[in-house]
């Protein structure tokens, strides 16, 4: 690539990196990274860098942490660096004077086949949706989020033991090929964009992907088995899907849910209905199947398998708490 053609990437987590690193070995020149400001973080609260920031400094590349994204020296640093492209991974909403800045625009990598699934969280909705495929997107930003012209799609399978940690890491490996081609196209004036309103006239109900919060992760045990089994594997291993346990003494905690199988055995029960040997299953009923646990995390404790949970707990004890 000539090292005329001017980049700067700008991204937070390791999702971002792979992106990044891909760039890097594929000899772009990027002139300067954007990531969040160090902050403290984990128990012991010590300052803490984005692994963006960390490769970055680990591969002599320049790093800008603004505070603001409108700051004026900010705005007059990017305009110094003289990019000829912007490109965002995981990163932040940019103001319009930012994004539109560089003479061949700011493209963003989204974790889903646009139109579908625009928002924050598009591997977690896609699963818990029940999708078989999924992929990723390369489109220039524009003022609404995510509904810019598309460069590229590539589309992926999502197996039915995927998760949304095995998706995540099959789409970040995957979008940083993508990534690369999209600069390459981009630098040789070889892209032909699509409009995503184009792509709607085919299918025009947009699925979408919004922001997670733990209230949303709460599971409905009044779903059916295989819809339970999606919300637990689409949110695994983070947010995680969880549910309320109530003992013979009317104390309540929570449980998280990270794996699950579905057993073919009719539940003929009412949902939320618990059984365990006590020593190698537990077992909750659906309104049509069992969903078997396999590995949970009681609150204030570590995650654990079930048989291991099972040598310290009985399960027989428990009811699952429905909200009043």
């Amino acid at each position: 690539m000539e090292k005329s053609f001017r980049i700067i990437f700008m991204g937070t987590p390791e999702f971002a990196v792979a992106s990044l690193k891909a760039l890097v070995d594929s000899h772009c020149n990027i002139v300067a990274v954007v990531t969040v400001p160090d902050k403290p973080a984990g128990r012991g609260q010590q300052i803490q860098k984005s692994p963006v920031k960390i490769y970055a400094e680990e591969n002599n590349i320049p790093v800008l942490q603004p505070e603001k994204l409108k700051d004026p020296q900010f705005i007059e640093t990017l305009k110094k660096l003289n990019a000829n492209l912007q490109i965002v991974v995981a990163f932040r909403m940019l103001p319009e004077i930012v994004w539109n800045m560089p003479s061949k625009g700011t493209f963003n990598l989204h974790a889903s086949l646009l139109p579908q699934y625009r928002g924050a969280a598009p591997i977690n909705h896609a699963i818990i949706n029940g999708e078989t495929e999924t992929g990723i997107t390369t489109f220039f930003l524009q003022h609404e989020i995510d509904t810019g012209k598309i460069i590229f799609r590539e589309k992926i399978e999502i197996e039915e033991t995927d998760n949304a940690g095995t998706l995540h890491d099959k789409l970040m490996e995957l979008g940083a090929y993508l990534v690369v081609k999209t600069v390459l196209a981009i630098e040789n004036n070889s892209i032909q964009s699509i409009l995503q309103d184009d792509l709607l006239k085919e299918n025009p109900i947009i699925k979408p992907a919004p922001k997670i919060f733990k209230e949303n992760c709460k599971i409905n045990w009044n779903k059916s088995a295989s819809e339970i089994y999606n919300f637990i594997r689409g949110l695994s291993p983070y947010p995680a899907a969880w549910t309320e346990l109530i003992s013979e003494k009317n104390e309540i905690t929570s449980m998280k849910i990270f794996e699950c199988e579905i057993s073919e055995e009719p539940s003929n029960g009412e949902a939320g209905m618990i059984i365990s040997d006590n020593k190698n299953f537990i077992k909750v009923a659906c309104f049509d199947k069992f969903v078997l646990l396999k590995s949970v995390q009681l609150a204030g404790k570590k995650r654990l398998n079930v048989e291991e949970l099972l040598r310290g707990l009985r399960m027989e004890n428990f009811k699952i708490k429905f909200s009043n």
